[in-house]
């Protein structure tokens, strides 16, 4: 589900919606997450991006890379010290 690994069960649902704000400017991807099995509660999220001037791009090659995409940059999973409650 994430870099983070973040664990769920076969009753994740999840919505993405997308919508272009601030005059076609920015990006907008709300998220929303429900698990009964792996969270307690539904949560949500907005991730946004801003559009900017046309430049030079990044070139990737996947036919012949021997990248594995999937994994790249896992982060590790982040733990409490203490307990939350």
């Amino acid at each position: 589900m994430d870099n983070f690994r973040t664990p769920h069960t076969e009753k994740l649902h999840v919505v993405e919606r997308f919508r272009m704000t601030n005059d076609g400017k920015e990006l907008e991807a709300m998220i929303h997450v429900e698990d009964e099995a792996a969270f307690t509660t539904p949560w949500s999220a907005i991730q946004r991006w801003r559009r900017v001037e046309p430049g030079s791009l990044y070139e990737r090659f996947c036919a012949d890379s021997h990248t594995n995409f999937f994994n790249q940059d896992i982060d590790q999973i982040p733990e409490a010290r203490t307990p939350d409650f």
